[in-house]
């Protein structure tokens, strides 16, 4: 719960001060006539509802067990994670089409200064929200909070791409504007489509990474009266992680005491690694021909 509340401050920072930003954006694009600015308004209009989106995911993946859901509710995270990289990638292609439609039609004007002042104010605004998401999801290890931060940082990239556009036109290359819209698209739809694939990862029980199965192996191993390790599988859960181990003990030693030496093991794992869920750990007899 407190890692929800983490989350929660930064998507409530996000929504504020991207509402305040949306409106001073769109409004400088059409008193400055940039179109390149009202694109990018539009841009953090999808931050607004990608925050949400994102804020609802964290809610509903820190809610407990229940009936229902007995192994909780993790799982929800990657999916509106996905929900949120999919705004990304649509963001990426209005961006690019709005960018590729001026360059064929030529419908490019001398935007005014408060469109190249909004530019800058934005790329400040929105890095500053990029760093205070990011670093909040990385603490709680949340895919969906660190798409959203992303997503913070494509919309800095759309206004780096904005200013230059508009110092260009204003400096007398108008066809700058638009070039840079196109090219900021397309990082952003790369952004969106890794973010999509890191999420479904968190889907399909992916394993953990070989590091930590490695210190997996290195903690059931230190464990007086532990053999050897017949099977170790790992799973990801969301961003959590679910543990199923079967250790080989002596076979002639008894119920109780192979039930400690399981219980020690499923104790350091859990202690030892932040991101297990669950620990299942199995007691086979020790063969000496397995060696």
């Amino acid at each position: 719960m407190d890692d929800y509340k983490v989350g929660l401050s930064a998507a409530r920072i996000a929504i504020v001060v991207n509402i305040v930003l949306c409106a001073f954006k769109i409004l400088a694009g059409i008193i400055g006539k940039s179109n390149a600015m009202l694109a990018d308004g539009v841009h953090t209009l999808s931050d607004i509802l990608a925050t949400s989106v994102a804020a609802i995911g964290l809610k509903i993946a820190a809610k407990d067990a229940d009936d229902e859901h007995q192994y909780g509710h993790e799982r929800y995270e990657p999916l509106f994670a996905k929900v949120v990289s999919t705004i990304l990638i649509i963001t990426g292609v209005f961006i690019g089409f709005e960018g590729i439609k001026a360059l064929i039609q030529g419908d490019i004007e001398t935007p005014g200064k408060i469109a190249l002042y909004a530019a800058i104010i934005s790329i400040v605004v929105k890095e500053g929200l990029y760093w205070n998401t990011i670093r909040a999801a990385r603490k709680i290890k949340s895919i969906s909070l660190e798409a959203d931060a992303w997503h913070h940082r494509s919309d800095a990239l759309s206004s780096i791409g904005t200013f230059a556009g508009i110092l260009g036109a204003r400096l007398g290359v108008g066809v700058l504007d638009p070039i840079a819209g196109v090219v900021v698209s397309l990082l952003i739809i790369k952004v969106g489509v890794e973010f999509w694939i890191k999420a479904s990862k968190g889907l399909v029980d992916t394993a953990a990474p070989s590091k930590t199965v490695d210190e997996i192996e290195r903690l059931t191993m230190a464990v007086e009266g532990v053999k050897g390790i017949n099977t170790l599988k790992t799973r990801m859960f969301g961003s959590r992680l679910y543990v199923d181990i079967d250790i080989a003990v002596d076979g002639d030693i008894t119920v109780h005491e192979g039930h400690c030496i399981a219980q020690e093991v499923h104790d350091r794992i859990e202690k030892n690694i932040k991101d297990i869920k669950h620990c299942m750990v199995h007691v086979d007899p020790y063969k000496k021909d397995l060696d």
